[in-house]
């Protein structure tokens, strides 16, 4: 993968200005107006020293060759290193969406699990409401059992007066009746 803009040394020469640091480099490396391409030359010793202080030279620049001796803007550990970050941020990114996705579940699952809470909680609250209701209903149910049973002892302390008051009235007449045979 490229890190920066490669420039072939064959092909891209005419656009770089004359003022340019591989200008420079080429004067200073006495190659004149000779164009020397360095995959298809064969080099002596001499043409190796000259292309070594020309690859300095353009470190110094800023400017490198890479292994397929394109020229690049960027040193190739740079570049390495670019890569090799670029993949790790893909991991990264990869990681933080499998970890989205679980919270998404875990929080999907926390709402459901709230739900049923809320549910569960409305069921308990209509319960305690229903025996509080039931409760009163019993209360209400033996005040009125209570009244009742109140009303029935009058009721029956009115007959036992009464059946006193009646027994009191047959003894009377059991007497009346009594006297009134011995009398004839």
């Amino acid at each position: 993968m490229r890190a920066g803009p490669a420039f072939s040394t064959s092909d891209q020469r005419s656009e770089l200005p004359p003022t340019s640091s591989w200008a420079a480099a080429r004067r200073r490396s006495g190659a004149g107006s000779c164009h020397l391409i360095p995959s298809e030359q064969n080099f002596s010793r001499e043409a190796g020293r000259d292309t070594g202080m020309a690859k300095d030279i353009l470190g110094e620049a800023g400017l490198h060759f890479d292994e397929l001796n394109k020229l690049r803007v960027l040193d190739p550990e740079v570049t390495q290193q670019t890569i090799e970050l670029k993949e790790e941020c893909k991991d990264f990114v990869d990681k933080i969406g499998q970890f989205q996705k679980i919270v998404g579940g875990l929080i999907e699952l926390v709402d459901q699990l709230a739900k049923e809470a809320e549910n569960e909680k409305m069921k308990a609250i209509g319960a305690r409401n229903l025996l509080k209701s039931i409760a009163k209903q019993r209360e209400a149910q033996q005040q009125q059992l209570q009244a009742l049973i109140a009303e029935k002892k009058m009721q029956l302390e009115r007959y036992r007066v009464e059946y006193e008051a009646l027994c009191k009235v047959e003894a009377e007449q059991n007497e009346f009746i009594d006297q009134f045979i011995f009398q004839k």
